[in-house]
């Protein structure tokens, strides 16, 4: 891995603003686009209740691509590969601003998520490589501060943009980021490279084919969608995509991903219990704006405004999560907290159209801080026994079962929510009620997953210390 000496002192300089950069346009593209969904699909045609395939074919694309992110930026180069994720990402938000359909932003959503799926990890990736480890921390919590400013300034943002000009902003800004992404990577972004290995073709095909078959079993199931043959077919396909796969990698030198890493067990723990918790809130950030505009009649920006509270209560509890979890240790914080976390998605089907809005604030609150730490704790507990020959395929496995969890979980709120819409003689407000109470249920029942963490797991990492384990 070679850089001529001028240009690494130029890298130092610029590279933490270009991976800053990368954060904030994926975060706020993440979060500005969840108020104006209602707005999005009565220009399109359709119904608010089903656009979550705009989001899902987003989210997809990355759990399917990021695996790829890392084998690209080695062979052909980070600035290589970070300049052309940069530029489709941008090209992506200006087709999605120009459709004239569902399917055309579909389309144009697929195409942000190949350039957001190696835009952030890539930039990562060469902060990895160009900054010595005790530098590290440092560059690294300058570059994610953008990433959290996102979830606060998307929601309103988009309201703001909806009720005061249109949608197609919402993409358009994205535009002259890029661009100015794209020229600060041409002039400071350090071009490293890595001998790599032959490419996981097959390994790719099983694995991209399986998730896509699911979540196209998951659309083809929400709100009577196609019928049952298809719906068999899909889950069956998928099932035999599963299995190919695991027989390929179990005699493949280099898979795309190793088995082998479902053996470190509190990393096991970790992502299960991600993606069981992750399917009762995944669909959170979606389904709140859609309540309070279809089921209570807030105009966007309100809605949008009305998450800020939870987006800010969420920074605030990032700084004193290790605090917490050193007190108590990962098992029973990650126990405790998704109860807690359960319990207050429940207490959202409590407002009706005569609750103050102003009522709500506590609730965002609680919601920001116990997600936070719920957030935080689940991602960390899952890299504690990683070590230097595993933490690339780990850290790359987690961001992969993160993405697939949003899918997931907003496809099964959007299933749950048009089921209940369709029972007759249920108010659209109604349905949101049982929606929260259900997703609430199944919050809690994922806490069962993080019992089986011992006493002390991830004591290597939160400095907390207890008697003998007897778990």
């Amino acid at each position: 891995m070679t850089e001529t000496t001028l240009f690494d002192q130029r890298s130092r300089k610029f590279l933490p603003w270009i991976a800053a950069l990368a954060f904030f346009m994926q975060s706020l593209d993440g979060t500005i686009l969840n108020t104006a969904l209602p707005a999005i699909a009565k220009d399109l045609n359709h119904s608010a209740l089903d656009m979550q395939s705009v989001i899902i074919s987003y989210t997809l694309t990355l759990a399917v691509l990021i695996p790829v992110s890392g084998w690209m930026a080695d062979k052909f180069g980070t600035k290589t590969t970070f300049t052309i994720a940069v530029a489709l990402f941008t090209i992506g938000s200006l087709c999605c601003s120009l459709a004239g359909n569902l399917p055309q932003l579909v389309f144009s959503r697929i195409l942000q998520g190949i350039g957001g799926a190696m835009m952030v990890p890539v930039a990562r990736l060469t902060i990895l490589y160009a900054y010595p480890k005790k530098l590290l921390l440092r560059v690294l919590n300058f570059v994610i501060i953008p990433g959290m400013v996102g979830p606060l300034l998307g929601p309103s943002l988009g309201g703001f943009i909806v009720d005061f000009a249109s949608w197609h902003w919402i993409f358009l800004i994205n535009i002259p980021i890029g661009i100015i992404g794209i020229f600060m990577a041409g002039y400071a972004m350090p071009n490293f490279k890595r001998e790599t290995g032959v490419f996981d073709f097959l390994g790719f095909i099983f694995f991209s084919g399986a998730l896509t078959l699911i979540t196209l079993a998951m659309e083809i199931g929400n709100g009577g969608k196609g019928n049952t043959v298809y719906l068999i077919g899909f889950i069956t396909l998928s099932g035999l995509l599963i299995f190919s796969y695991i027989q390929h990698a179990l005699k493949t030198k280099n898979p795309l991903i190793k088995l082998e890493l479902f053996n470190i067990r509190t990393l096991r723990i970790g992502l299960i219990g991600s993606l069981s918790t992750r399917l009762g809130i995944g669909g959170f950030p979606l389904l709140l704006p859609l309540m309070l505009q279809i089921g209570l009649g807030y105009p966007a920006a309100i809605s949008g405004l009305m998450l800020i509270p939870s987006a800010a209560a969420n920074l605030f509890t990032k700084t004193i999560v290790t605090k917490i979890v050193k007190k108590l240790g990962y098992r029973r914080t990650l126990v405790g907290n998704t109860i807690l976390l359960a319990i207050i998605i429940a207490l959202f089907s409590l407002p009706n159209q005569n609750t103050p809005l102003y009522m709500l604030i506590p609730l965002l609150l609680l919601y920001g801080m116990i997600s936070s730490v719920q957030f935080t704790s689940m991602n960390t507990i899952s890299v504690a026994d990683l070590d230097k020959d595993t933490s690339s395929e780990g850290n790359s496995m987690i961001a992969v079962t993160q993405q697939l969890s949003i899918s997931f979980g907003i496809s099964i709120t959007s299933f749950l929510l048009n089921l209940m819409h369709n029972i007759p003689s249920q108010s659209n407000i109604t349905a949101f009620k049982y929606t929260f109470i259900i997703l609430g249920i199944i919050t809690a029942l994922s806490s069962l997953v993080f019992t089986r963490l011992r006493k002390t797991d991830g004591d290597n990492l939160s400095g907390h210390r207890t008697g003998e384990d007897h778990s």
